[in-house]
């Protein structure tokens, strides 16, 4: 099929190079000329493990380009995603400004039959929207073109995001045409071949299960930090209670781990989202604002625990060494990451921060710039120069197994703060280390 896809960020790149990968030849429209330059190289500009790589396969193959105008990109498409940002306002509510320029440049430069697929997280009531929008402006012109607009919301995690994609347990369309569910089925069709993934349902549906999904995931990260509180304060040990609830199939394992709080770009803003649309319906999302409420408190966790063992003698002048800063491994997004409140924290207090990440110090660089007391720093090793505590944010691979004897060598207070529980606590302390984990007794 000949494709469009509105926005070559996170959502739209994955998107299309999948399915320029099986085949399909992709145009990406995208406004900012500094992205379609890196991307005509083969230069993705942001970390996902493997879309570099795509991206180069397909381009070199002429399966997928990049134009600055949605008219160079839209004529002879059958199918057009809509995946351009919907960050969040002030009051919670998804801006949806972007999605609705879309809509109207595809209302004036569609010029035959066309499935809109709305790809970005949207509010319920969205396809309706956008059905509008293309709809007044082809009528406008006089022109008069069968165009639907189907909901098909996206559930990548990023870090496997081509996994997801290409392997994801469900794909969601919301539409009531089966004109243009017949269309989606046949683009989806590679993707839907060992088992039937595809679920048809209304538009509100589909546009409130994508949100409904990421605070159900919320909720559980939320409840287990509340549960980890609880743990510390009755003398209890968080990961005990996890392996013992996460053996019973009602609840299972995933998304029960304890820790700084969540961060990224989809669960601050989708959470938010949705208590937002709960009050625009005159209703009260108690449970869904307390998640919120409970992530926001977690991610100040850490420095109260700092702060509680330097107590003594204060923070001022104190050097912490941070290992992670990426909301979440395999990912260099720094979106509403734990990290940033910790660090701020720190330097606020007088404290000095070596900082490093294995992916993320260039979007650290862009966030920070040149902030007194911080140090961005090139490996684990030199974040630990002069350090007189450690302490984890990320839960990355290459900081499940260090050297603890040398860390005890190494820190001048010997303390270490593990903001993801990675390590035995009793394998930390025979090293001579303190040891302050999340929820663990």
């Amino acid at each position: 099929m000949r494709i469009t896809v509105i926005g070559a960020g996170y959502v739209g790149l994955v998107t299309a190079a999948c399915f320029a990968d099986v085949g399909n030849t992709v145009v990406c429209v995208e406004r900012d000329s500094g992205r379609i330059d890196a991307l005509r190289r083969a230069q993705v500009p942001f970390y996902e493990p493997g879309l570099s790589d795509l991206v180069e396969r397909n381009a070199q193959a002429g399966r997928m380009r990049f134009v600055p105008e949605l008219q160079q990109g839209l004529d002879g498409a059958q199918v057009c995603f809509i995946a351009v940002g919907t960050p969040p306002l002030p009051t919670g509510q998804a801006d949806m400004s972007q999605v609705r320029e879309a809509a109207a440049q595809i209302g004036r430069c569609v010029s035959g039959p066309l499935v809109v697929v709305q790809k970005s997280t949207a509010p319920v009531g969205t396809v309706a929207m956008v059905q509008g929008v293309i709809d007044q402006e082809m009528a406008a012109r006089g022109a008069q073109h069968w165009v639907r607009v189907v909901s098909n919301p996206e559930f990548l995690k990023e870090g496997s995001a081509i996994e997801d994609f290409t392997r994801g347990d469900r794909i969601v369309l919301g539409s009531r045409d089966e004109r243009a569910v017949a269309v989606m089925r046949e683009l989806y069709r590679p993707f839907n071949r060992n088992h039937e993934k595809i679920m048809v349902m209304d538009p509100a549906s589909s546009e409130l299960t994508k949100y409904a999904a990421n605070t159900m995931l919320a909720t559980r990260i939320s409840f287990m930090n509340e549960l980890a509180r609880l743990a510390e304060a009755v003398g209890a040990d968080i990961e005990q209670v996890r392996l013992g609830m996460g053996v019973d199939h009602r609840i299972g394992s995933h998304f029960l781990y304890a820790g700084a709080g969540y961060g990224g770009s989809c669960f601050p803003k989708d959470v938010k989202a949705l208590a937002f649309m709960a009050r625009e319906a005159g209703l009260h999302a108690e449970l869904t604002e307390a998640v919120d409420a409970v992530n926001q408190r977690q991610k100040q966790r850490l420095f109260e625990k700092i702060a509680a063992h330097f107590a003594a003698d204060g923070l001022r002048g104190k050097t912490f060494a941070v290992w992670g800063l990426a909301f979440k491994p395999n990912t260099d997004d720094m979106r509403d990451a734990p990290s940033i409140d910790l660090v701020e924290a720190l330097l606020a207090a007088g404290a000095r921060v070596r900082a490093f990440d294995p992916v993320a110090m260039e979007s650290a660089r862009r966030l920070w710039s040149a902030r007194e007391g911080l140090q961005l720093v090139g490996d684990t090793q030199a974040a630990l120069d002069g350090a007189d505590a450690l302490v984890v944010v990320t839960e990355w691979l290459a900081f499940r197994s260090p050297d603890f004897e040398q860390l005890a060598q190494r820190l001048k207070a010997r303390v270490v703060f593990d903001g993801r529980n990675l390590w035995d606590p009793s394998a930390v302390r025979a090293a001579g280390l303190q040891y302050y984990g999340i929820g663990r007794g």
